[in-house]
């Protein structure tokens, strides 16, 4: 699910996602940066996983489900879902906080 909204409306796009309750995630084969939240936070599975992108006039955070951990060493795939009802409910509620909190 993609979530799209201005610049103008989203200065600092890290410091807004952190504040929705994700934690910064650094990819430790490529360095590069997402952010997570976990619903149960005794288990590291399932997870929300959302990228960051600089689209121009507006940011876009790419959100998904992680189901679990990749099944084999050194795979980045994993069983994720980018729709359904569970990511539509997060991804409601990322924008009202992301909106109102502005």
């Amino acid at each position: 699910m993609k979530i799209t909204l201005p610049k103008n409306k989203i200065t600092d796009p890290e410091a807004a996602i952190r504040r929705c309750g994700y934690g910064l995630k650094v990819d430790r084969y490529g360095g590069g940066r997402s952010f997570t939240r976990h619903p149960d936070r005794t288990m590291l599975y399932p997870r929300f996983h959302i990228y960051v992108e600089d689209k121009g006039e507006n940011w876009v955070f790419d959100l998904h489900l992680d189901q679990r951990a990749p099944v084999y060493a050194g795979a980045k795939a994993h069983a994720g879902e980018k729709d359904g009802e569970v990511v539509e409910r997060e991804g409601e509620r990322i924008k009202s906080l992301l909106i109102n909190n502005q």
